[in-house]
């Protein structure tokens, strides 16, 4: 007999003390190691998703990460207020020291690099500068190098340590045995101070760029209501929406969020829903419809039973796929990370092989000592520490300028290859305003006329379809008459008299009993009938207005060789008289997805081995967003969209999206280029050191000549156009 399929569960831990790659491995074998147990650590977001068997306890998940050297905690359902609010990545301690050892570094570098400004004495005090610096800016590096070297390991926070070690108990040996009024020794001070400072912004950066990948899932469900009325026993009591239970009956007035995904039971109204389905024109809710919670009630009161609660609910939902989606991307292992597996053991070993090779030779402790100094100074990851950031620093400050945002150094190696860019419709590519773009007549009727009478009657409405049309005849001056006899008839439309004529605005095809030959459609969009006299007199168009940027964005990305494609709730006739008039081919539509389904077309491009982009604006895309292997959100959309994303779009010009892989692209060169050069700077002086024949204050001046250049390369960004 078969035995029976193994069930396992799934958790996911939050981690923290990484630094870099090895540290994630190092977790990530620690937990592989239980019986039972798949893990896989992103160190992106700090999470690590574990698969596991049932009789493996979340407390024996933690305990590994923390024999490990580090910590865990598990993470709530995915989806809830409490995951929403969880605990952010903390900045204030990185932020403090950055600016403590800024403000004490700078006169330690002027005092040590102008001779003119020494004094007696000078050498003192920038000893008791540059303390606070090495000790208490730097914890965060020993902390690390010590964890590792507890764990028989090595990082790049290895060399960061023993670098700045080094140069300072060098420094501080030289300044207590030359006490006399003349100091003529070479101190490194400020090698110490300098490497602390670099180090420290370019890790203050990274934890900003962390804390911004939870924040997506805390700004979906923040669109959720938080209180609703509910109906108890005949009276309307306000209750956290948290309480809801399924069956409650609860009220959503004018301006409010719908509490929960529910069904109507009294009242009409239109819902805004753009922000959850994409579907640009509000949808009209009457008895017996179905509603989803976040959708905003933009006219009429409204009963509503409870259907979905709480983690059941669409939004909750969108919630747990953002997370999912973000913890599924794979971890991008930074290049100085990778090279450091072999390098920094390689310094290590060298340093001491020369110690040892010196007092072999009978050589005095102070020479062999000095060589060795050398070594780990000329080796000191200055350069390493700016490479990365002085590149994002000078690229992103020129993206701003041009109306880019690149939040995530990481992005940078995605960046290379992408082939399909895929955009959002609904105020992405359009405004996302509703407006009149045309009136089509039956034969012998005015357009004119045909406006000016739905926007009289539509005057008296409060519908949004019903402001677009009033706009269009204010705008021609049409002068619109009074109205009487005003009604609204739920899930069809208005009517009234104007100019003793009973006029019936309608949604096309909703007249029943008149005579529905209306003109064919020349123009496609939503369309509002207007009728009088049992006639169909025209048939007003409203469409979503394309943005002027558009087509010229998409002509630029094919002459890149990338192919645009267009993703959208709305329907497919509507979608592709966009696609059209934005150039992009019919075969590259794809319309009328909900949000869970732009993600799922998302993973099928990449499936056919697409590297896709995708460029969003609403919260319904935060989810595609997040799958893409670029997320990239207009900076006028939704929170969750540009919290999900990966480049930010600052303006509404799609021209940007184009300029934002060009400048992604010559950023990451740029950072590959300061990479080999900070490098073979280190790598081709370290032999020269070894033989004695590189002083520690040439193998100083090497190391900042290399700082040098790799900050001169970065500046290049700055021409960038």
């Amino acid at each position: 007999m078969a035995n029976p399929p193994v069930t396992t569960v799934a958790t996911d831990l939050d981690l923290h003390g990484m630094t870099c790659a090895s540290c994630a491995g190092r977790v990530e074998r620690g937990l592989n190691e239980l019986p039972g147990v798949h893990a896989t650590v992103n160190l992106a977001v700090e999470r690590a998703h574990v698969e596991h068997d049932p009789a493996v306890t979340v407390d024996q998940l933690v305990r590994a990460v923390e024999s490990a050297g580090y910590q865990a905690t598990a993470v709530r359902e995915p989806g809830s207020q409490e995951e929403a609010a969880g605990e952010p990545i903390r900045e204030p301690d990185l932020r403090s020291r950055l600016v403590g050892s800024i403000v004490l570094a700078v006169p330690v570098i002027v005092l040590s690099m102008v001779m003119a400004w020494q004094f007696t004495g000078w050498q003192w005090l920038v000893w008791a500068l540059a303390t606070p610096i090495v000790v208490w800016g730097g914890y965060p590096f020993h902390r690390a190098a010590l964890r590792s070297a507890r764990h028989g390991t090595s990082t790049m926070d290895t060399l960061v340590s023993l670098g700045t070690l080094a140069a300072y108990l060098w420094s501080a040996y030289a300044v207590i045995s030359n006490p006399g009024p003349h100091f003529h020794a070479h101190v490194y001070f400020e090698v110490a101070a300098a490497v602390t400072v670099f180090l420290l912004a370019g890790r203050f950066a990274e934890a900003r760029a962390k804390r911004s990948a939870g924040a997506a899932l805390r700004a979906l469900l923040s669109l959720g209501a938080k209180d609703a009325v509910v109906i108890r026993d005949g009276a309307e009591v306000q209750v956290p929406a948290a309480e809801l239970h399924v069956g409650d009956v609860f009220v959503v007035r004018p301006g409010e969020l719908v509490a929960t995904d529910g069904q109507v039971v009294d009242g009409n109204s239109a819902l805004d829903t753009s922000a959850m389905t994409g579907e640009s024109v509000p949808v009209d809710v009457t008895a017996g419809s179905p509603v989803l919670g976040g959708a905003v009630n933009t006219y009429g009161r409204i009963r509503v039973r409870a259907t979905k609660v709480g983690a059941d609910t669409q939004l909750a939902r969108m919630g747990r796929l953002v997370t999912d989606a973000q913890n599924g991307k794979a971890s991008v292992q930074r290049l100085a990370d990778r090279v450091s597996a072999v390098f920094v053991p390689a310094v290590l070993v060298i340093a001491a092989l020369t110690v040892v090779g010196w007092l072999l030779t009978g050589a005095a402790v102070s020479a062999a000592f000095t060589a060795a100094v050398a070594v780990l100074i000329i080796a000191c990851p200055c350069a390493l520490g700016l490479a990365t950031p002085t590149a994002i620093l000078v690229g992103t400050g020129r993206g701003a300028q041009l109306g880019v945002l690149i939040k995530d150094p990481q992005v940078l190696e995605t960046v290379t290859g992408i082939d399909t860019v895929v955009f959002d419709k609904t105020g992405t590519v359009t405004t996302g305003r509703m407006t009149v773009g045309a009136v089509e007549t039956r034969p012998g009727e005015d357009a004119d006329e045909v406006l000016r009478r739905a926007a009289a009657v539509e005057a008296a409405s409060e519908h949004p379809v019903a402001a677009a049309i009033v706009a269009a005849a204010r705008e021609r001056a049409l002068g619109i008459p009074e109205v009487t006899e005003f009604a609204n008839r739920p899930g069809f439309g208005v009517t009234g008299v104007v100019d003793g004529v009973r006029v019936n605005v309608s949604r096309e095809g909703s007249i029943a009993g008149i005579d529905l030959l209306a003109p064919a459609p020349a123009t496609p969009g939503t369309g509002v009938e207007v009728a009088w006299g049992d006639r169909v007199r025209g048939v007003i168009r409203l469409t979503d207005v394309v943005k002027p940027s558009s087509a010229a964005a998409i002509a630029e990305l094919k002459a890149m060789g990338i192919t645009p494609v267009l993703l959208t709730g709305d329907n497919a006739t509507v979608a592709r008289r966009v696609a059209a008039e934005i150039g992009i081919s019919s075969e590259d539509v794809i319309a009328g997805v909900l949000p869970t389904e732009k993600a799922e077309a998302i993973t099928g491009l990449q499936a056919d081995g697409r590297k896709v982009a995708m460029v969003g604006d609403g919260v319904n895309d935060s989810v595609a967003l997040a799958a893409a292997d670029i997320g990239m959100a207009m900076g006028s959309g939704a929170d969750a969209a540009i919290e999900a994303s990966d480049v930010t779009l600052v303006r509404g010009d799609l021209r940007t999206v184009p300029t934002a892989l060009r400048l992604s692209a010559r950023t990451l060169r740029t950072i590959r280029v300061n990479l080999f050069w900070a490098f073979a700077y280190n790598t081709a002086a370290i032999p020269l050191a070894a033989l004695g024949l590189l002083n520690p204050m040439i193998a100083g001046a090497a190391m900042a000549a290399s700082s040098v250049l790799v900050v001169a390369n970065s500046l290049r960004l700055r021409r960038f156009s």
